[in-house]
């Protein structure tokens, strides 16, 4: 009778537990891997979903289709450096540490003090890797990529060298990886020093580095897809190289020209076409490689360019249009000069073919790491994270007081964005100020400066805010004689 009656009590005990109700316990978020893809001068017309027509790119747009395409982010500056380092660091022109292009290898370089975006990631317990074209951190300086929080480098230090698609060697970390070209030494720049050994043009070409580059990318996600990843891919694709522009007509260096080896286009037109859909390709197999590896839907992958397109090695932009309804290119801070195409795709987060029309940059991707690695983001900075407008919760989204850029050569110019409102002033600090409705002007045709003087005032008060001098950082040469027309302000998309 005991055993009757104990089964009877656990069979009842049961029987209550399978009728209460049962307590969910929701499974702690992951952190997400982060991949940030960098296309060196692409224009912000230069992809088919920002309204190309001839290039072809349709991995790139295949991702914006099914991610979120953004119409007003910004690059850090107008040229490779700076915009880099205001990525890296967080810090807006007015006080980042590189602020322009120079020889000078302790100008062109971060120090120790600087804190950059992979070594946040780092210490919130991501693997991180840079391939591709550094630019911030010369040989034997403390801004080289492993002890500015890479785990892992593959690709050039000194921008001048990633002129060269066929060097004579690549970075592994801290040594020199030969590579099988031959570089005619009549063709290596020299710099001011007298003693560099940069660019150059090679006359024997096997190794062409972009594939190189996209290889590495490919292992360090095979490699951490177990683990929490910082990826920063930042391809020289489709930045000219100026030496071989200068000795032979043709900087538009790529092993073939493909689907554009028949057309009726000028050597150079051909060129940066293939280049560009060389890397739309390279992008596809980023993101086939994510979907592979079941990680595509806890990755955030990023693509945009570090500033506006060129007009070097030869190529017409015109005749494709780069720059779209904008006005002015690389080294303006017009539009062309500084807006950049910029997507976001994190399947089954970031809304589906949606468009952001927020306004951001990339000083922004140190607050938008932080949020996502969950961690502190560093104080006095000039970041925003854009979390929330990839999380699909616009409305949760902060907003910038104003975006500020500023730029040394051509005797150097600055610029503020302040809502629909775009300042340029040259020369810098003292200079002119042009003052432009963007909203209903995106070419910037029409100055009303003269209409809002108080306006202006304003936001000159802004730039001079924004802006902390650095010895090192001074304007030099004369200003551009003429400057580049308006754009049409016509959207292409």
């Amino acid at each position: 009778m005991q055993t009757i009656a104990r089964l009877l009590l656990i069979t009842a005990a049961l029987c209550f537990l399978s009728s209460a109700p049962v307590r969910s316990f929701a499974a702690a978020p992951e952190k997400p891997n982060i991949i940030f893809i960098m296309a060196d001068d692409l224009g912000y017309g230069d992809l088919g979903c920002y309204g190309q027509q001839k290039i072809q790119t349709p991995r790139i747009d295949q991702m914006a289709a099914d991610g979120m395409k953004f119409t007003q982010m910004y690059a850090g500056s107008t040229v490779c450096a700076p915009s880099r380092c205001v990525l890296m660091t967080g810090r807006h022109m007015g006080h980042t540490r590189v602020r322009g292009n120079t020889w000078v290898k302790e100008n062109q370089s971060l120090k120790d003090k600087d804190f950059t975006v992979a070594e946040l990631l780092k210490k919130a317990g991501y693997t991180t890797a840079l391939t591709g074209k550094w630019g911030i951190g010369e040989e034997g300086t403390a801004g080289v990529p492993n002890k500015q929080g890479f785990d892992f480098f593959y690709g050039y230090l000194n921008q001048h060298n990633a002129h060269n698609y066929y060097p004579e060697f690549l970075w592994k970390n801290d040594r020199k990886v030969a590579l099988r070209n031959v570089v005619d030494p009549s063709t290596i720049s020299k710099g001011p020093t007298g003693k560099d050994r940069l660019g150059g043009v090679a006359t024997k070409k096997v190794d062409y580095s972009h594939d190189l580059i996209l290889e590495e990318a490919l292992g360090f996600i095979d490699r951490s897809a177990q683990n929490p990843f910082f990826l920063y891919v930042a391809l020289t694709i489709p930045h000219a190289n100026n030496e071989a522009g200068r000795k032979v007509g043709d900087g538009q260096e790529v092993p073939d020209y493909g689907i554009y080896n028949e057309k009726d286009w000028t050597k150079q037109n051909k060129g940066q076409a293939a280049m560009i859909t060389r890397m739309d390709t390279g992008v596809g197999q980023i993101l086939d490689r994510l979907k592979a590896l079941n990680i595509d839907q806890n990755t955030l992958v990023i693509f945009t360019s570090d500033n506006g397109h060129h007009r070097e090695g030869g190529n017409d932009p015109e005749f494709f249009d780069a720059n779209g309804p904008l006005r002015g290119m690389k080294r303006d801070l017009y539009e062309g000069g500084v807006r950049v195409p910029f997507i976001a795709y994190w399947p089954g987060t970031t809304p589906a073919g949606s468009v952001s029309d927020h306004i951001g940059y990339f000083g922004d991707l140190m607050a938008t790491a932080a949020d996502l690695a969950d961690v502190p983001c560093p104080e006095g900075l000039d970041s925003v994270s854009i979390a929330p407008t990839l999380e699909g919760k616009p409305d949760q989204q902060k907003e910038h007081d104003f975006l500020y850029w500023e730029f040394y050569e051509r005797g150097g110019k600055q610029a503020v964005r302040y809502g629909e409102w775009k300042a340029v002033r040259m020369p810098i600090f003292k200079g002119k100020t042009q003052l432009f409705n963007l909203e209903e002007d995106l070419g910037e045709g029409t100055d009303l400066a003269a209409k809002h003087p108080e306006l202006v005032k304003k936001l000159e008060a802004m730039m001079d805010s924004a802006h902390s001098s650095d010895p090192l950082w001074k304007p030099s040469g004369k200003p551009a004689r003429k400057q580049p027309a308006p754009g049409d302000g016509k959207q292409r998309f």
